[in-house]
């Protein structure tokens, strides 16, 4: 079943004829609702297989509306225009009934009669929360079956369906605010993602903007082979990522991470992560092999606490810093939720795990992956403007801790969406994360950090104390970037936020594929044009070669359209001259300097980061086309 929920000032509508053979029979031709919560409702062919409970899904989903927008009037309208694959008629009316007959005992309800073609007038109210879309199947899920047999949800997933959360925004002054009753002037990214957190609706009804430039840049592309959630990636593509997991790991080897590598595999039926299993919120691929059950990893957490249960481990040790980049990790999330890079069922996640003797040590060590975390955004090209954080925990947690809680917000500068729940059931009692608001205003978390006190003890991890007792640590868990697919995305999306407003979209230097192009006006400044890309080459500088056979200004606008970060033309002035005329991107006058020159600043510009050559011939005519 889709819906589409409409928080309205009024709706009116006007049976005109019948759309059907048999529709239901007329109360009212025509009605006028004023203050009301319009429900647009699709019935599908999969609601066929048990319309009751389809009908209790449909309640279950329009009282969750109608609680969070304080409405307690609501229209009935069935619209079959909202599915491809509407069900009969007959179950689509015998589930109106239902949810019409279930309703009234706690709302005023109104329908729009069912099989006729009507006119119909409606005021939709504006605010964040005035026109949410679901979907649902017979059992309430987004999906009603995943790889040929039904959702099994785990203990945790359970749970955060039932979690009673309070939200509200924490200032940087320490003070609390409804999230209804904030004033977010000058933090609208804070609004629009309080009401997605709030909402919970992941589901994507729309391109999102960095897909078709991912694919237009010849970066990365679906698979049609494979699923949404498993991307292919073009030479452009593999060397961006790679640039960033090579970054990733130098901040993370830095701060003194110890770097392993574990399995992608793992028993189900192994005891210790049967139980883990129940306690982490995701949904696990599983496969067979040799009559035993496993699951694809999700995270790092299961080979890095198994190594750190076997290890020997004193005082001294601490914080044990576990490193891996896990290319990759698998989470089967809901089909109505991939998109492009944003939300993948495998994905490389950078994941440091830190042991520590106690609370003291792990709020300590907290604030410290804290500050890690935001440089490692920034330095990448994600600044604080472009973040917002959340940060999740008990109340009681909060009321104990709340000066260094405050001096988190303080640190990243601006007010953060506090989620507080009355009780613990996470494995954490203290988790943050910095999310990236795109241009359909949907929010994604990239870094985080979480204090665990469980999996210390359910793993039976122990160290040697200074008094000679063995203890049990506790354990931080720390992505520094988030998935580095999402780094990709937010990159892209940033730059479609400029790309609206006027801006010259670009990457940042130190992952433009291309730094350099260089184009000779004619085929006798070829050599002349190449010697200079060598030499560029020789300097740790991407820079190609334009000796295709085109007027020089169509390989200069196929220079800008595939984000070149420099371009420069070659001819006989600047072969006799020495002097290089660029045009940056970005920038609306040429900029004259020597070769040595144009390489200190692209060395200056792109200092402590990682550099690799692009996987491609260094002239374009022996390039392949992998897109168009």
């Amino acid at each position: 079943m889709r819906i589409l929920a409409l928080h309205s000032d009024f709706i009116e509508f006007e049976a005109k004829k019948k759309a059907i053979q048999e529709p239901e029979e007329l109360k009212n031709k025509s009605e006028r609702v004023e203050e009301c919560l319009v429900i647009l409702t699709s019935v599908e062919k999969r609601d066929e297989k048990s319309p009751e409970t389809s009908a209790k899904a449909l309640v279950k989903n329009i009282k969750n509306i109608a609680e969070q927008v304080k409405e307690k009037k609501i229209v009935l309208y069935p619209y079959v225009h909202l599915s491809s694959s509407p069900s009969d008629p007959k179950t689509a009316l015998k589930v109106l009934d239902l949810a019409e007959a279930e309703l009234k005992n706690d709302f005023e309800v109104h329908r729009s009669p069912f099989g006729w073609y009507k006119s119909f007038n409606i005021s939709v109210k504006g605010h964040p929360l005035s026109e949410l879309s679901r979907e649902f199947g017979p059992e309430g899920s987004t999906e009603t079956k995943k790889e040929g047999k039904e959702e099994e949800d785990n203990e945790s997933l359970k749970q955060e369906k039932k979690l009673n959360s309070y939200w509200h925004i924490l200032d940087t002054e320490g003070n609390l605010h409804e999230v209804n009753e904030f004033n977010y002037k000058g933090h609208e990214k804070l609004k629009k993602f309080a009401f997605y957190e709030k909402e919970k609706s992941r589901a994507v009804n729309q391109e999102p903007a960095h897909v078709a430039l991912m694919k237009k840049l010849e970066l990365v592309d679906y698979e049609p082979a494979s699923d949404g959630g498993n991307l292919r990636y073009y030479p452009k593509g593999r060397l961006i990522k790679k640039l960033i997991e090579e970054y990733v790991s130098d901040r993370v080897i830095e701060y003194g991470g110890v770097e392993v590598e574990t399995p992608i595999m793992y028993d189900m039926n192994h005891p210790t992560l049967a139980k883990y299993l129940q306690r982490f919120p995701a949904r696990q691929y599983q496969i067979e092999s040799d009559k035993r059950k496993f699951f694809l990893r999700f995270a790092a957490c299961f080979g890095q606490f198994l190594m750190a249960h076997d290890a020997t481990i004193s005082y001294k040790n601490l914080p044990l810093k576990l490193y891996e980049l896990t290319r990759y990790s698998f989470r089967r999330e809901q089909s109505g939720e991939l998109t492009g890079l944003r939300r993948l069922r495998a994905f490389t996640m950078p994941d440091v795990h830190a042991l520590v003797a106690d609370i003291d040590s792990a709020m300590k060590e907290f604030k410290i992956r804290f500050n890690l975390c935001l440089s490692v955004l920034n330095t990448m090209g994600i600044n604080n403007p472009d973040l917002e954080m959340a940060l999740r925990t008990t109340k009681d947690f909060f009321e104990k801790n709340k000066p260094f809680i405050l001096d988190l917000v303080k640190t990243i500068g601006k007010p953060i969406l506090l989620e507080m729940w009355d009780e613990r059931i996470f494995y954490f009692i203290l988790k943050y994360e910095f999310n990236f608001v795109d241009n359909l205003d949907k929010a994604s978390a990239l870094s985080t950090d979480q204090i665990d006190i469980e999996n210390g003890e359910r793993y039976g991890m122990k160290f040697t104390d200074k008094d000679g007792i063995q203890k049990t640590p506790l354990v931080l868990h720390c992505s520094p970037s988030g998935a580095i697919e999402r780094v990709m995305y937010a990159l892209l999306e940033k730059a479609a936020f400029d790309q609206k407003v006027g801006k010259t979209p670009k990457l940042p230097l130190w992952l433009s594929p291309t730094q350099a192009r260089i184009i000779p006006v004619a085929e006798e400044f070829t050599d002349y044009a190449m010697q200079i890309t060598d030499e560029l080459r020789k300097d740790n500088i991407r820079a190609d070669l334009d000796d295709r056979q085109l007027h020089v200004g169509k390989k200069i606008r196929a220079a800008e359209i595939e984000w070149c970060s420099n371009i420069i033309v070659i001819g006989e002035k600047e072969k006799a001259s020495g002097k290089l005329p660029i045009r940056v991107r970005g920038q609306k006058d040429l900029v004259e300097m020597t070769k040595e020159q144009f390489i200190e600043n692209i060395k200056k510009e792109t200092s402590r980061m990682p550099f690799k050559i692009l996987p491609l011939p260094k002239e374009l005519s022996k390039r392949p086309i992998f897109v168009g």
